[in-house]
């Protein structure tokens, strides 16, 4: 982009939008990486662009950021021979409690829980991008219809079964921040003091524990999925190390587990809390994506 006056203004309209469609990008792929690239490539397309014939800037990029993000998907769908593992963690947004964060504040907005991007993972991407685009970002179906190259008719089917599926899928959880923490202290104070009984009394009895080591690590913090009250607490008292150095984030704007040894992140868990115990635990331990991740501070 020329850096001329018609350039910079452009540069800085861009700005204006990076937080939004940062917030897109993340909730189409679940991944703070290769939102930040979509975002990116974004720019690039507007350098190519002649924006004398956009009407609506900040429609115009969010429907292209949309459309990178489809391609991407669409190419992750194609590469992958089996189906999603089961024990995916998609990437946290991580901040302290009180401490307010400019430059999250777009991803914070409406936030999205792990345990639905989890759920959107299972989507086809362009169930996925009607569901986010109209639902989350109320992106009309007639500026998403070219996008999938669909009728807006057939787009609004698209969105419908996306909804469905995310409704069904997706663990209920207590909306009282105050009471998810809650539940997450007791659960840290059980595992700090060995308690067994305790750790099951905070479970759910049908709590699913799903960790995401990344493909590199074996033994046994590999990769896996845990159901049932027993079976979780026994994880939690064998990994209570790491519930030691723990301290109470948010992750995804609701109360969390961050793991730092050494100034290094270890571990990233975030849950789902009904009725005051815990139905879900999705802990995020892969080395080489936590080491993109920055640890707020306290």
């Amino acid at each position: 982009m020329p850096a001329d006056d018609g350039g910079e203004l452009l540069a800085r309209r861009f700005e204006e939008h990076r937080g939004h469609l940062r917030a897109v990008a993340y909730r189409m792929l679940g991944s703070l990486a290769e939102a930040e690239d979509a975002v990116q490539e974004t720019w690039l397309r507007l350098g190519r662009t002649d924006t004398g014939a956009v009407d609506n800037l900040g429609g115009w990029l969010t429907t292209v950021t949309g459309r990178i993000c489809l391609d991407l998907l669409r190419s992750r769908t194609a590469r992958r021979e089996q189906p999603m593992d089961e024990t995916f963690v998609p990437d946290p947004v991580i901040r302290p409690l009180t401490q307010a964060d400019p430059e999250q504040e777009a991803l914070r907005t409406d936030s999205v829980g792990v345990a639905l991007l989890v759920v959107m993972e299972r989507l086809e991407p362009d169930e996925r991008l009607a569901f986010v685009l109209h639902d989350m970002f109320a992106v009309p179906f007639d500026d998403i219809a070219p996008v999938v190259e669909r009728s807006a008719a057939a787009t609004r089917q698209l969105a419908s079964r996306a909804r469905r599926r995310v409704r069904d899928a997706t663990p209920p959880t207590e909306p009282d921040p105050g009471r998810q923490r809650q539940a997450l202290d007791a659960f840290m104070a059980a595992a700090r003091g060995g308690d067994f009984e305790a750790l099951v009394a905070v479970l759910h009895p049908d709590v699913v524990l799903r960790a995401d080591a990344g493909a590199l690590v074996r033994g046994a913090a590999v990769s896996k999925t845990l159901r049932g009250a027993r079976a979780v607490a026994e994880s939690a008292l064998m990994f209570a190390h790491y519930t030691a150095v723990a301290r109470v984030v948010l992750v995804n704007g609701e109360p969390g587990l961050l793991s730092v040894v050494d100034g290094t992140i270890r571990s990233v868990m975030s849950v789902t809390v009904t009725d005051g115990r815990i139905t879900g635990m999705y802990i995020l331990a892969d080395p080489e994506r936590l080491a993109r991740l920055e640890a707020p501070e306290n």
